[in-house]
Parts: structure tokens; C-alpha cells; sequence
């Protein structure tokens, strides 16, 4: 279904119960818990358990799955994600934010972490903007990963391993230890969760003599400790590592899954790695009247992704012959949230204080060469080394925020909320050490929410929202002037319910998103340069539903749709790029997903389930505003058919699975950019098993 509510039902429910059980699924997307149909937005809720029988393993998995939400992958660790056409592209930070428990992932710039789904309690991706609650970075949207607590009073764990081979590739590996223990009984508890991969590649490159190059090695760690000395208090710390390594740097590949390009170029294979830190502690402290939570964040993060670019048989579309280019960015950030909150049968309310303090640098040491007459600027045939790039920026951030909701009658609540936020930033751009000038501006904004939830069942409600975020504006180098704030206001009403064996979530949504920052082509002394730029304004708008039926004991049917509109409607003077009718960038006209799950006895002592998953997508558009031409053209995917399988079984404390992912080997296209994209084909079949020791 659309909205969590046929994802999130619990696994392990009895056989003989044929209920849904929507209405008692609980989330916290508004920071504080409440039941799903309760809450007056879009929402996606998926457990743990439902994320491992759908596969889903990374934010490009969860992309399939989840309609209205896309990507575009950089490699290991590092995507650009899009939620209902709205993206961290551009700009000085993220549109779509995203958190691990209260952590906030989203840095200085828009690099996103994108941690993998290892011991999840559940995964909320939150559509529309979240900018009341979640502030800047959230205008799109939030996805919030959810990680499991420590439990108190027993000690359990699993250790898992996973065997599986790629169609045309390699063998692949993971393993997943997980063990949570008390270190004394109902009042301090630790858990620790490891989880490593050798990713299984499937991309050659002929011309190097390799085969299978875009295999990844990746560790994924993370403890938690949580203490309750009392009643009223509690304090749960957490440490996140994640280390991801490909050989396949930025690279491309063909319809043949190799990275022989064609007659005009071809790229080298080059190790490429994304590696973060994440520290957090979380307090807690119920004073009766209301909680007061703290959420203090440490994020360290480096990304390494070089290059190497070769021209063949006199084709020079981008005026290359060759190129190295080695990039290393380097992030980190500090973040610390105060808020007191309070629920009561007739109302609820939340205030509260946000601080953030990041920087972020890049760094390329590069050469390339010129074909004769290829150079824009400086004319052909020349080679060009020891170039440098640096460029450093960073965001001082404050914001307060309150949300409040009451209940005018039994069945109708009304709710409105805002927050207040000031940013101070700085850019340094370096074509040479000590050359550059830092800028400085200091941008503000002031984001209303208003809503409404009319509860004319039990298990049945009706909403409408009116929702803003905002985005800092950011620099440009010489010649070029700053570019101003976006701003985005959405519209939506929906319903959501359930009866015994029936679910159901529709949205309806219309988003007029202003002052869109995209790079673009400005001619200045007669050569066409880059910038980022506010080129106008968008509009989205669309339809999402979601529904679950059980028409038996154990059997539950799903489908979620998604349909989107998106144009630009007003574009600036001066652009010579984008054009009025244009789409935004990878938003899909149409997307959904068709399940079938059946979870049955194989036996009085053995549980078992079978799922078989089919995900469409239809194509998606990129326009590369920032290519030497003036007036690029929208180039295209394919439209995507995934159909996914799994089974399992459990035979005493063993599960069992077996598992299959693109049945139908599909090579289809899932990005339109044709310029620097890296592994952008689909993943060829996947076949697999699993067991897993739970104790």
C-alpha cells in the first residue's frame, strides 16, 4: 500500500487473525508518537521485518519500493535523492532530509549520508515539506531511519550470512552480528550491530582486460547504550561507522554492462570510498506536564572519487582527449536540539531549539588535455597539469520552532505550528593556493504549517495540510553573483483508514516551489561558463494511494501508485537553458508497486511465508544545464519492470530464506545522465540464500 500501513503489519501476526492492523501502527514523524492514521501527512512506515522481506538494503532499494521517491546513485554511499520531484541538487543543502534515529544526516552542502538497513525497527519517509519540525534540509521531505533500542531485561541477538550470485557476475557476500545484552537488569543495556558486504559486480571494461569491476566491500557498525536510572529519565547514546569502497569510480557502463562507452569516450576504473562517523546522545527527561528531549549530533564524513577520462578515434564531445582528476571532499558537522513536548487526550503541543555548525571542503589535483580546437577558453591542443580546484564552505545555524495541536470536538482536530530560521554562511573558492576571497550572507526564514484531521470513523480519518520549507541561498565564483533562497509551499488532503480485512491512504498534493537553484550556461566574453542560478519557479502535482487487501487467513494483497506532474512555469530573462514545460529532473510520471504476500504454517512448528514484489517506474528526464552547449536537450531512462521473490521458513531458532531479485534480468537505463553517471543500468538478477541464528 501507499502508506505504511501494508508494509508495517507485523510478520509474526497470528495465522487465524485475518485484521489489518493499520490503526495501531504507531510512528513519530512529528516527534512525538502517534498512531498513522492520525497523522495529517503522507507517510510510508516500513518495519524492519517488512524491509528485509522486500529486500530493500539501501536508499536505491527503498526507492523501488516506496513510490514518489526516487535516486540517482554517485556510487557506494552517496545518492541524490528525490521525493515527490524535489532533490539536493544544486543549491548550498539538502531538499529531502534524513535522519538516524534523532540524528541529522544532512551536511554543509548537499552531501547526504545514506546509511544501509541493518537492525532497523522501522524506516518513516515523510512526503512533502517537513520544515516546521525538521527545518532547513527538509522542504521535499525526511526519511527517518529508526534503529533498534537496547533492550533491558534479556539478552538476544542473531547472526546472519547471505550467499548470492549476479547474473553475468560475481559471487557475492554479507553477514550481519547483532547482540544486545544487559549490564544490569532493567536499567542499562547495550546493543552492537555489524554488518559487512563484498558486493557481487557485474560491469567489465574490455579495454583494461577487466571483468566484473564495480564489485564494493562495505562495513557497516553501530552501538547503542541505554540507560534508565529512573522512571523519568533516560539517556541512550549511539556510534555509526560506515565504510564503503568500489573499484568503479565514476565510471559508465552500456547497454552491455561494460564501460567501453563507444567511439567518442571511455572512462578508467578507479577506486572510489564514502566513509562516515556518527555520534549521537539523546536525553531524555518527563517532568509530567511535558518531556524535554536533548539530540546531540557529531557527523564526520570523507569521500574520495577520482577519475580518468580518455577520448578515442577523434569523437571529442566534451573537448577532452584525456583527463586525471582526483577529488577528495571532506565534511563534518555539529548539531544540538532542545524541545519540551507534551500529549494529552485533547491536545498536544511541541517548542523547541535547533543549532547547527558545518564545513564541508573539496579538493582536486587534475590535468586533461585538449583536442585542437576543443578548448573553450584556452584553445587546443594543449596539455594542461598540476591544475588545483579547493573550494570550502560552511553554515552557522539557529532556529526555534513550535507545533501545537487541539481537539475542537470528538472527531475534528485543528493544528498549526512555525519556526524561525537564521543561517550564516561562508564560501572560498580556489583555482590557485591563496587566491581566493571568502564570501559571507546570512539568510533567514520564517516557515508556517496549518492543518486538520477529521476523524469520522474509528479507524478512519481525513486531512489537509498546508506546509512550507525553505533553503538557504549560496555563491557562485567570480563573475558571478550569489543566488537567493528557494522557497516551497505544498497543499494536501487526504484520507486514511481501515476496516477488518481492507487498507486504505490516498494524498492528493499541489507544490509551487520558487526560485529553483540549477546550474545553468551564462555567455561571458563570448564563452558560455557555468553557475548556479534561481532559474523560476516549478509546480508539482499529484496522486498517491495505497491499498491492502486480506482476503484470507495469511494472504494480503498491496498496491501503491504514484502519479506526478511537474513543469516549470516561470523561468528567468537572462536563461538560456531552461525552458517553460520542462520537467524537473528524475521525477517519474507514474510509478507503483504490486504485492502479494502469504504467510501460512509449513508445518504446526514451522512458519513460513512467501512474497513476490513488481515495481514499475516510467522514465525519467535529466536536462544537463550546465553542458557546453546552450541549448542541451532532455535526455531519457528507461522505464523500469522489477519483479522481485523471496521464501522463507523457520525452523527453530534458524531462519531460513531463499531470494530473488530482477527475475526477469531486465538491463533497462535508471539514469538519463549521459555525462559523468556512475553504474547507471539496473543491477542484472540476483539470486540467492540466507540463514539466520536468532538467540
Amino acid at each position: 500500500m501507499h502508506a505504511a500501513s501494508a508494509h508495517a503489519q507485523t510478520a509474526d501476526a497470528p495465522a487465524d487473525d485475518a485484521e489489518l492492523v493499520q490503526s495501531a501502527i504507531m510512528v513519530t514523524a512529528q516527534k512525538r508518537e502517534q498512531r498513522l492514521i492520525d497523522v495529517p501527512m503522507a507517510i510510508e512506515s516500513i518495519s524492519g521485518d517488512e524491509l528485509a522481506k522486500l529486500g530493500v538494503a539501501s536508499v536505491q532499494d527503498l526507492s523501488f519500493s516506496v513510490p514518489g521517491l526516487t535516486m540517482r546513485e554517485d556510487g557506494p554511499g552517496s545518492y541524490t535523492i528525490f521525493i515527490r520531484g524535489l532533490a539536493n541538487q544544486s543549491g548550498s543543502g539538502a531538499l529531502v532530509g534524513m535522519y538516524m534515529d534523532e540524528a541529522p544526516l544532512s551536511l554543509s552542502g548537499y552531501d547526504q549520508l545514506s546509511p544501509v538497513a541493518l537492525d532497523l525497527e522501522r524506516v518513516e519517509v515523510l512526503k512533502g515539506p517537513q520544515g516546521t519540525l525538521y527545518g532547513q534540509g527538509a522542504a521535499g521531505g525526511v526519511i527517518r531511519y529508526i534503529t533498534a533500542d537496547p533492550v533491558l531485561d534479556q539478552v538476544e541477538g542473531k547472526v546472519k550470512g547471505e550467499l548470492y550470485t549476479v547474473s553475468e557476475g560475481e559471487i557475492g557476500q554479507k553477514g550481519e552480528f547483532i547482540i544486545n545484552t544487559p549490564i544490569i537488569e532493567d536499567k542499562l543495556a547495550v546493543r552492537l550491530a555489524v554488518g559487512v558486504e563484498n558486493g557481487g559486480g557485474w560491469i567489465d571494461q574490455p579495454e583494461a582486460g577487466i571483468e566484473d569491476g564495480n564489485g564494493t566491500e562495505l562495513l557497516n557498525a553501530r552501538g547503542k547504550i541505554l540507560w534508565v536510572p529512573t522512571e523519568n529519565f533516560s539517556a541512550k547514546a549511539m556510534v555509526q561507522i560506515q565504510r564503503a569502497e568500489t573499484e568503479l569510480g565514476m565510471g559508465y557502463e552500456e547497454a552491455d554492462r561494460t564501460v567501453d562507452v563507444g567511439p567518442d569516450r571511455s572512462k578508467v576504473m578507479i577506486p572510489k570510498k564514502f566513509d562516515f562517523n556518527i555520534y549521537n546522545l539523546e536525553l531524555s527527561y518527563d517532568f509530567g506536564f511535558a518531556e524535554l528531549t536533548s539530540s546531540t549530533t557529531q557527523i564526520d564524513h570523507d569521500h574520495q572519487y577520482p577519475f580518468s577520462y580518455i577520448a578515442r578515434e577523434g569523437n571529442y564531445s566534451y573537448g577532452f582527449v584525456e583527463g586525471n582528476d582526483d577529488r577528495f571532499v571532506e565534511a563534518e558537522q555539529f548539531s544540538q536540539e532542545v524541545r519540551l513536548s507534551d500529549a494529552s487526550d485533547h491536545y498536544a503541543w511541541t517548542v523547541g531549539a535547533y543549532y547547527s555548525d558545518g564545513e564541508r571542503s573539496l579538493t582536486a589535483d587534475y590535468e586533461y588535455a585538449y583536442a585542437p580546437g576543443g578548448d573553450l577558453y584556452q584553445g587546443g591542443g594543449v596539455l594542461y597539469d598540476d591544475l588545483f580546484y579547493y573550494s570550502a564552505s560552511s553554515s552557522e545555524a539557529y532556529s526555534l520552532f513550535a507545533d501545537g495541536s487541539f481537539d475542537v470536538t470528538e472527531k475534528l482536530t485543528l493544528g498549526a505550528g512555525m519556526r524561525y530560521f537564521h543561517d550564516e554562511q561562508t564560501s572560498l573558492i580556489e583555482y590557485a593556493p591563496g587566491t581566493g576571497t571568502e564570501l559571507a550572507d546570512t539568510f533567514q526564514s520564517l516557515d508556517p504549517r496549518a492543518y486538520m484531521t477529521y476523524q469520522y470513523d474509528e479507524d478512519a480519518t481525513i486531512y489537509a495540510s498546508a506546509g512550507s520549507g525553505f533553503r538557504s541561498g549560496g555563491f557562485n565564483s567570480a563573475p558571478f553573483d550569489p543566488y537567493e533562497p528557494e522557497n516551497i509551499l505544498t497543499y494536501e488532503i487526504g484520507t486514511k483508514g481501515n476496516t477488518r480485512n481492507f487498507q486504505y491512504d490516498v494524498a492528493a498534493f499541489f507544490t509551487e516551489y520558487k526560485d529553483m537553484v540549477r546550474r545553468r550556461l551564462t555567455e561571458v566574453n563570448g564563452a558560455f561558463l557555468g553557475e548556479s542560478s534561481n532559474i523560476g519557479k516549478v509546480e508539482v502535482k499529484g496522486i498517491e494511494a495505497g491499498l491492502a487487501y486480506q482476503p484470507m487467513s495469511g494472504l494480503t494483497l498491496s498496491a501503491n501508485a504514484s502519479y506526478l506532474d511537474s513543469e516549470i512555469v516561470e523561468t528567468a530573462d537572462t536563461d538560456q537553458v531552461n525552458q517553460v514545460g520542462d520537467p524537473t529532473d528524475y521525477t517519474p510520471e507514474l510509478s507503483y508497486t504490486l504485492g502479494v504476500n502469504y504467510d501460512f504454517d509449513l508445518t504446526p512448528d514451522n512458519p513460513a511465508f512467501v512474497r513476490v514484489d513488481f515495481n514499475h517506474r516510467d522514465k525519467v528526464t535529466y536536462i544537463d544545464r550546465s553542458s557546453f552547449v546552450a541549448s542541451a536537450l532532455p535526455q531519457s531512462s528507461d522505464a523500469l519492470n522489477l519483479l522481485n521473490a523471496r521464501a522463507g521458513v523457520v525452523v527453530g531458532n534458524f531462519d531460513l530464506e531463499i531470494f530473488a531479485t530482477n527475475l526477469t534480468d531486465e538491463n533497462k537505463s535508471i539514469d538519463p545522465y549521459q555525462g559523468w553517471a556512475n553504474a547507471n543500468r539496473t543491477r542484472p538478477r540476483v539470486v540467492g540464500v540466507s540463514a539466520a541464528y536468532n538467540f
